[in-house]
Parts: structure tokens; sequence; C-alpha cells
């Protein structure tokens, strides 16, 4: 297959961000100013080496790939967007990867750029989103009342404890464990220690998640810097490499708030019995030996449907395993050591990207994960990328 062919063929040579807040005044096109300048000031490149670009649009969350282009300056032979989703991040490095491996540009820029404090603004997504067949942004059915993301995370969950048995109160180690890495991290926008009883004053959003199962709405940008490993090594910071890559999953038997099994409707799938992953294939690895594992956590289940649909864990047992700090450093599987979307930033997930590059170069400080090689990008809509040094 391809992927094989592909294998530490393209590098992730540089990342930057802007300062994530609760809110900013700052513009979309400001932010993403700051982190792909201080991306490339990581990689030690100018903007004119950048030839090719790629963004997660949709205003007030993004910025069009022809305006930042304009606005920076940058001549581009390779460009493209897709919607702000955090679904959307695998995809879009992974086009990245497949431009540079193609030699449809010699570096490409992952930009993104978001300000959620701006949500509901008339003209905005939630205005242009809502008008798509059937209704809804991300897969939700007004008809049957799922009006809202955490709509669908919630009654996944809510099938999970019927099926599997545990209490709502176990998913607290997920917020629990990210609130801790946050605390680590100096550009995470919550810092305020959470414990169980902390997790349990909060009130429910959409039952049995609490305002702590949320992704924390925030402002920021991210960039991330793609090129071939070749050209990386001579570059100013230590490649990280490209092992193997997988697609999201669509059709009947997904639900893109949980990994199969977990939907309503349209599955036919009554339980999920794991299935065989390209990317430890192509990478030559097993969740065994991934080092650090981060998850497109928009809600706290997606970390447990994560660990099921690619394998730590038998399916049911996830809500389980997690308790006791199993996903905090230190612990058998670290989770989202930036402390993920749901305590350091929403920049819909190119933030864990960065976090990933950090990692392995061996860069996190307080939080960094010993001995670190492999680390896994994945949601558990089926995507994934695994990165190595």
């Amino acid at each position: 297959m391809a992927g094989w062919a592909l294998k530490d063929r393209v590098a992730l040579a540089g990342v930057g961000v802007s300062r994530f807040e609760r809110r900013t005044a700052r513009s979309n096109l400001a932010l993403a100013a700051e982190a792909l300048r201080n991306a490339l000031e990581d990689a030690g490149l100018r903007k004119d080496d950048v030839d090719g670009l790629l963004t997660n649009v949709g205003w007030p969350l993004g910025v069009d790939y022809d305006r930042l282009a304009e606005a920076f300056g940058l001549d581009l032979r390779f460009a493209d967007q897709t919607w702000t989703h955090g679904r959307f991040v695998g995809p879009t490095l992974q086009h990245a990867v497949l431009a540079v491996a193609g030699g449809l540009a010699t570096c490409v820029a992952c930009l993104a750029a978001v300000c959620f404090s701006r949500l509901g603004t008339m003209g905005g997504p939630m205005d242009v989103e809502g008008e798509r067949q059937g209704g809804g942004s991300h897969g939700e059915t007004p008809h049957y009342g799922m009006t809202a993301p955490g709509a669908g995370a919630a009654m996944s969950m809510r099938i999970y404890l019927h099926r599997y048995g545990g209490r709502p109160e176990d998913l607290a180690a997920v917020p629990i464990a990210l609130r801790r890495h946050a605390r680590l991290n100096p550009n995470a926008v919550m810092q305020k220690p959470m414990d169980l009883a902390a997790y349990l004053a909060e009130p429910y959003i959409v039952e049995p998640l609490r305002r702590a199962d949320f992704a924390v709405m925030s402002d920021g940008a991210a960039c991330v810097l793609v090129t071939a490993a070749e050209r990386a090594r001579d570059l100013r910071q230590a490649p990280v490499l490209v092992k193997g890559m997988q697609g999201l999953r669509a059709g009947r038997e997904e639900f893109i708030f949980a990994r199969p099994g977990l939907g309503a409707w349209q599955q036919r799938l009554p339980e999920f019995r794991g299935e065989e992953h390209a990317a430890y294939r192509v990478a030559e690895v097993t969740p065994a030996d991934i080092d650090g594992l981060y998850v497109y956590d928009a809600f706290s289940p997606n970390v447990l449907f994560a660990l099921e649909r690619f394998g730590f864990v038998p399916p049911g047992e996830a809500l389980a395993w997690v308790q006791g700090g199993r996903i905090e450093l230190g612990g058998d599987l670290p989770v989202n050591t930036n402390g993920g979307l749901l305590s350091e930033a929403h920049a819909t997930g190119w933030n864990h990207i960065v976090e990933i590059v950090r990692q392995l170069r061996g860069q996190c400080g307080e939080r960094q994960v010993r001995d670190a090689e492999i680390m896994q990008w994945a949601t558990p809509f089926g995507d994934a990328l695994v990165f190595g040094r």
C-alpha cells in the first residue's frame, strides 16, 4: 500500500501557537500571524520558504486561505481549506503530508486561528452550518431534539453506562487528569485545581455530562510546518517524523460522537469488537508502543471511546481503566499532556499536534513524558497519525 512508501519521509519541522485566552480583542488574522511567526522561528525558516497552506476555517472561527496568503505576503503553489471542526485536524495534516510527498509543495503551513468567544455572532458558523441538509453542524438531528454536539456525546455516554455499567461520576477521572496536566502548562487557560468534589459541583449541561466534560471555549491559534524529512534534518529543530496514518471513517456504522456501537438510529452494529488499524501496520507499532496518546477531547467521553477504538483496552473497559491516574503523567498511558481541549484551549485540536512535537523533542519541562519515542493523535471517529523521533 502507498502508506508504506511514506513512512518517515515527511516531518513536522516547526510549531507555534499564540497566547490562549478565554476572550481576546485581537482578530483571527492577528492570532494566525503570531502562530505562523512562532512556527517559522521555531523551525529556522522564513515566510518565503512556505509554498503550501492548509487552513481550517469558518468565520468567526477562522480566516480563509486567500486572505491569509494576501495578508502575510505568502506566494503559494498549493492551498486548501476545510471547516473548523476538530475532527478535520487529522485529515488536514494527512493532506499536508501527501502534498509534500507528492511534490505539490516543499513546506506546508497548517494554520488555524479561532475565536470561540464570538460564536453566535450574526452570520457566524452556527448560522451557516445550521443550513446544511438535515440541520445541525456536527451530525445533529434537530427533529430528534439533538441540536448541539453535547447531546450526541451525552447520549453515547449514557448508552455506554447502560451497556457496561459504571457510575457517571467515574468519568471525572478524565477532566481531573487533564486539569492536572494543564496546571503544568503556562499557556493553558484553565489553571484552577480540580478534584472529584470540584467536578461534582459543576452543573450538568446534558446528563450525564457536566460543564467540566465540555471543551473550554477559548481564542487562539496554532501552526504546524510540514516538510520533507531530509530537509527538516537541516533545520533548527530535530524533526518529528510521520510514521503512519489512516483516514477519518464515515458511513452508517459511524456516529461522530463515539466509537462504533454507541450511536443510535443509523447503526446496525450491535457491539464493537475491535478493528485493524492501518496506522499501526504502516508504522510497525502496536498500542503497547505508544508513549502518549492525544485525543480530540471536545467531550470527556471521547477519551474513553478512542482508548477502546484503538485497542488500548477492550470495549466496555475504558471507564474503569482510566481510574487511579492511569492517563496522567507517570501513568500507564499519558493522555493530552498539554491539558487538552478540556483545560488548555480549544484550538480545534492543533494544540495537541504542537504538544506531540514538543514532547518528542523533549521540550515540555515538568510535563515531559519520560523517554518519549512514539506518540499518536487519534479521534473516536477512526482517523489517526503516528509520530516518532
